[in-house]
C-alpha cells in the first residue's frame, strides 16, 4: 500500500507538471518551428543537394545559438511586459527605435513574400493555381486572428507545428547510411573549401535559423500570452524544446536531399519535391505538403510580428484578445502586410527563387543590430533586475554576434573581390 501511495503521488505530481507546461508552452515552440519556414526548407534542401551531409555539423551549432538568443526574449518580455519594439524605444530613444522598427518591417515583409512563394510552389505541384493558394491562405489566416482570443490562435498554430516535423519520417524513407551521415556530417569541415558560395550558404542557414522577426515575435507573444516572471523557467524550457525540434527538422531535410539529390542543382524545395516524386512518389508528396505547411506556419507568425511592433510603437491596442473594433489599426497592419506580400507572388515574371534565397542573406546581414539591442537590454540592471544576463550568457551571445558579423563581412568581401576565394 505504501509503494502504491508513492507511485500515485509521483503520478499526480508528474501530471501536474505536464499540465502546467502545456498551459504555459507555446511561444517558444511556435517561434522555433515557424523558423523552419518556406525559405528555411528551401535553404536546407539546397544545402543538402549542394554539399551532401557536409554542413550538418553547422546546423547542430545553430540550435544552441538560436536558443541563447530566443530565451533572452522570454526573460525580457516576462519582466518588462513590453514587446521588443516598445522596449527599444523606451531604452534607446526614437532614432534607434525607428531604425529597429523599419529594419523589422522590411525583413518581415520580404520574408512573408518567401512564405507565399513556398506555399504557391508547393500546391502548384498538385495543380492548384497561385491565385487560389493566396486566397485560401489569406482566408484561413483571417479566421485564425479574428477569433478574438490569443489562446485560440495558439492552439491552431500548434496543429501546424505538429505538421512541421513531417520531414523526420520522410528522411527514414530514403534509408540513409547512418555511418555516412555521422562520418561526413558531424566533423566540422567546409566541403569544397572556402568560397563565396560557401559563405552564401552559411549565411543563408544562419538567416533562416536566427532571424530578427523571431526576436520581436516571441517577446510580443510572451506579453500577449501574459507570462509572468515565475513562468520564465517554463518559457525557457519551451524555447529549448523548440530549438531541438528546429535542428532535427533541418538535419532531416538535409539528409533527404543529401542522400538522393547530391550534386543536383536545386533552386527550391518545390523543385526538390518534384524530383523526389520521380524517385519515390510518397516521399515527394510529403516534401510538398511539408513545404506548404512550413510557409503557412512562418506566415502566421511573421505577419503578427510586424503588427505587434506597430501597435507597441504607436500605442494602439495590439492584442489577439481584442476584437477588430477594439484594435482596428492592429488588424489593418496585419491584413495590409498579408495582402501586399501575397500580391507580389502573383506578379508575372517575378524572380521568386532568387528572392527566397537572398532574403535569408538580407536577414542575417541585419540581424546583428537586433541582437545588439537585445544584449544591451538584457544587461540593464534597472530593466531586468535579477533576471539580467549572467557572464556566461553574455559570452555566448557576444560570440554569436561576432560570428555573424565576421561571416557577413567575409561574404561581402567575397562578393566584391571574388578572386580572393576559390570558385
Amino acid at each position: 500500500m505504501n509503494l502504491f501511495s508513492k507511485l500515485f503521488y509521483k503520478y499526480r505530481r508528474m501530471s501536474k507538471v505536464i499540465r502546467l507546461y502545456l498551459l504555459i508552452s507555446g511561444p517558444g515552440i511556435i517561434v522555433m518551428l515557424a523558423d523552419n519556414d518556406a525559405g528555411g526548407i528551401t535553404t536546407y534542401t539546397a544545402t543538402g543537394a549542394r554539399f551532401g551531409y557536409g554542413l550538418i555539423w553547422f546546423l547542430v551549432l545553430l540550435g544552441p545559438a538560436a536558443y541563447f538568443v530566443q530565451e533572452m526574449t522570454v526573460r525580457l518580455g516576462a519582466v518588462t511586459k513590453r514587446g521588443h519594439a516598445e522596449a527599444i524605444f523606451d531604452a534607446f530613444g526614437s532614432f534607434w527605435g525607428w531604425f529597429s522598427l523599419l529594419d523589422l518591417v522590411l525583413v518581415d515583409w520580404l520574408t512573408l513574400i518567401t512564405e507565399f512563394i513556398g506555399m504557391t510552389a508547393a500546391l502548384a505541384i498538385f495543380g492548384i493555381p497561385a491565385w487560389l493558394t493566396v486566397l485560401l491562405v489569406c482566408l484561413i489566416m483571417s479566421f485564425m486572428v479574428l477569433r478574438g482570443r490569443y489562446w485560440t490562435w495558439e492552439k491552431l498554430a500548434f496543429f501546424f507545428c505538429a505538421l512541421n516535423v513531417i520531414y523526420i519520417p520522410a528522411a527514414f524513407l530514403v534509408h540513409p547510411s547512418v555511418s555516412d551521415v555521422l562520418r561526413n556530417g558531424i566533423i566540422p569541415h567546409f566541403p569544397g573549401g572556402f568560397s563565396s558560395e560557401m559563405f552564401f550558404f552559411l549565411m543563408a542557414n544562419i538567416g533562416t535559423t536566427i532571424a530578427p522577426w523571431m526576436v520581436f515575435f516571441q517577446q510580443s507573444a510572451v506579453v500577449d500570452k501574459g507570462l509572468q516572471e515565475k513562468d520564465i523557467p517554463w518559457g525557457k524550457f519551451d524555447t529549448l524544446m523548440g530549438s531541438l525540434f528546429t535542428v532535427l527538422v533541418a538535419i532531416f531535410c538535409v539528409v533527404v536531399t543529401g542522400t538522393l539529390l547530391t550534386g543536383v542543382n536545386i533552386q527550391s524545395a518545390a523543385e526538390a519535391a518534384i524530383l523526389l516524386m520521380g524517385i519515390n512518389p510518397s516521399l515527394g508528396t510529403l516534401l510538398a505538403i511539408g513545404l506548404f505547411n512550413a510557409g503557412f506556419l512562418g506566415a502566421i507568425c511573421i505577419s503578427l510580428a510586424s503588427s505587434w511592433a506597430f501597435g507597441e510603437v504607436f500605442g494602439w491596442a495590439h492584442s489577439l484578445n481584442h476584437k477588430v473594433r477594439e484594435a482596428p489599426w492592429f488588424y489593418a497592419c496585419y491584413f495590409i502586410t498579408l495582402l501586399t506580400a501575397g500580391g507580389v507572388v502573383l506578379i508575372p515574371g517575378a524572380p521568386l527563387v532568387l528572392i527566397t534565397l537572398f532574403v535569408q542573406v538580407i536577414a542575417v546581414t541585419l540581424l546583428p543590430a537586433a541582437l545588439v539591442f537585445l544584449l544591451l537590454l538584457l544587461n540593464d540592471r534597472s530593466i531586468m533586475g535579477e533576471y539580467r544576463n549572467t557572464l556566461f550568457q553574455n559570452i555566448m551571445s557576444g560570440t554569436i554576434i561576432v560570428a555573424i558579423i565576421i561571416l557577413s563581412t567575409l561574404y561581402g568581401v567575397s562578393a566584391l573581390f571574388p578572386s580572393l576565394f576559390p570558385a
